[in-house]
C-alpha cells in the first residue's frame, strides 16, 4: 500500500475559516503514516463557480477549464479525507459544489470525513456519506468530529482533546485498507 496517494479536502472557502487549522492538524498526523501519502487540497485553490456545467458529471464531458483541471486533480488520488464544517445541519455549499462537478473521478474510491461545529459537525458527516453512496465512494465507518466548544478556545483557535489523538489513526487505517483494496477494482 505504500503507493498510495491520499487527499485532504479542505472544504470551507469562507473567511477566517476554522477548517485550515483542522486540516493542517490531520495532515500533520497523516505525515506521520509510512504506508501512504497525503496531500492537501485547499478550495479556495480550485474556484468552481457554482455548477456550470451544462452536461452531467457522469457524462464526463467537461467543457470548462476549471472543471478540467479539477477532475485532473481529483483523479490522481485513490482516496480522499473530507475536512467539512457544519453549516445549517450540512456541509459546506462550497464542497458540495466541488463534489458535484464530477463522478466517475470519485468512482470506486475510498473517503473518510473529518467534521467540525457546534455538534461536531456529524450532520454534515451524514449527508457527505449519502452524496458518498451515489458516487460509488465508499465511506470508512471511523470519523473524527471536533466540536466548537471543546476542541477550539473562543470558537476560533483549534486545540484538539487527547481523545483525538487515538481515533485519528483507526480512521487512517480504515481509509488506507479501502483505498488499497479499491485500487485493485480500478485495475
Amino acid at each position: 500500500m505504500s503507493n498510495l496517494k491520499l487527499a485532504i479536502i479542505l472544504g470551507s472557502t469562507r473567511p477566517g475559516r476554522n477548517g485550515e487549522a483542522v486540516a493542517n492538524w490531520v495532515l500533520a498526523k497523516a505525515k506521520e503514516r509510512p504506508d501512504a501519502g497525503y496531500e492537501l487540497i485547499d478550495l479556495l485553490d480550485y474556484p468552481l463557480p457554482l455548477l456550470d456545467e451544462a452536461v452531467p458529471a457522469s457524462r464526463g464531458v467537461y467543457a470548462s477549464e476549471h472543471t478540467k483541471a479539477w477532475a485532473a486533480k481529483i483523479k490522481e488520488y485513490d482516496g480522499y479525507i473530507f475536512v467539512t464544517p457544519e453549516y445549517n445541519h450540512s456541509t459546506s455549499a462550497a464542497l458540495k459544489n466541488a463534489i458535484d462537478y464530477l463522478y466517475t473521478e470519485w468512482n470506486n474510491k475510498a473517503a473518510a470525513f473529518v467534521s467540525y461545529g457546534s455538534l461536531g459537525g456529524t450532520r454534515a458527516i451524514e449527508h457527505l456519506r449519502a452524496i458518498s453512496s451515489e458516487l460509488q465512494l465508499a465511506h470508512v465507518r471511523q470519523q473524527l468530529s471536533f466540536s466548537l466548544f471543546t476542541d477550539f478556545e473562543n470558537f476560533s483557535q483549534f486545540k484538539p482533546s487527547a481523545v483525538h489523538d487515538s481515533t485519528a489513526p483507526v480512521l487512517f487505517d480504515q481509509l488506507e485498507s479501502w483505498a488499497g483494496a479499491l485500487k485493485t477494482v480500478r485495475v
